[in-house]
């Protein structure tokens, strides 16, 4: 079986990109591999607290793997912090690492570019598979997501902090893509068939950072 490493966003792409790498049964997850931003203390992008983080891949069954980058990270330092990290795991026999991308054909070429430099390959289980489907197909399956930043350019406050279900799809403007792959919207996973067990949070305040995104606090819940 292949040893493999996952990209880890803490998001409902993730998560069902995640859930196929498992059915297929042909590798061998050795970590998760999640950004974090120092500084904050969440996962980057998605702004979600660390400690939710640990307590998701911990449900998952997972090791995970931090790269840690300050909140005015370059390209460079990023790209530095994640080359070392895969060289570490390359000596270890790890040959490819999986992503949860679905349609951005620049980010696809950049992420196998720089795994190229390293030898690795990458891997895309959800590939060009259409957005609604996948959309779908994660509530279908029993997943659940709330919806942790959201993008003013496109959806407005009342997005942030709501339950990633049918009913927020419908009220999707027809410029989003129901996965958000442009960026539109950001998700934490909370349950789901690959979890152990659920995982608690309430809803904190949502603010506005850089005048443009919108973050809904998701605080840790007592795991009763």
């Amino acid at each position: 079986m292949e040893k493999i490493l996952f990209t880890w966003s803490g998001g409902k792409d993730s998560a069902l990109a995640l859930f196929e790498m498992q059915k297929s049964r042909q590798y061998e997850i050795v970590t998760l591999l999640t950004t974090v931003t120092t500084d904050y203390d969440r996962i980057s992008m998605h702004g979600v607290r660390n400690i939710l983080l640990e307590q998701q891949v911990e449900s998952l069954g997972f090791h995970l793997e931090k790269i840690q980058i300050s909140k005015d990270a370059s390209n460079e330092e990023y790209e530095a912090k994640i080359s070392d990290t895969l060289k570490l795991y390359r000596e270890k026999g790890v040959c490819a690492v999986a992503f949860g991308d679905i349609f951005l054909e620049d980010l696809r070429k950049y992420r196998e570019g720089q795994l190229t430099k390293i030898g690795l390959n990458g891997l895309f289980p959800l590939w060009k598979r259409d957005t609604e489907d996948l959309a779908l197909k994660f509530i279908e399956l029993g997943f659940k997501a709330v919806i942790s930043c959201v993008d003013s350019e496109f959806l407005d406050k009342s997005f942030a902090g709501r339950v990633f279900d049918k009913q927020f799809l419908s009220e999707l403007p027809n410029n989003v893509d129901p996965c958000g792959e442009n960026g539109e919207f950001h998700s934490f996973v909370f349950d789901g068939p690959i979890f152990q067990k659920k995982i608690l949070y309430e809803e904190g305040d949502i603010v506005l950072r850089n005048k443009r995104f919108y973050y809904c606090d998701l605080i840790p819940a007592h795991q009763g």
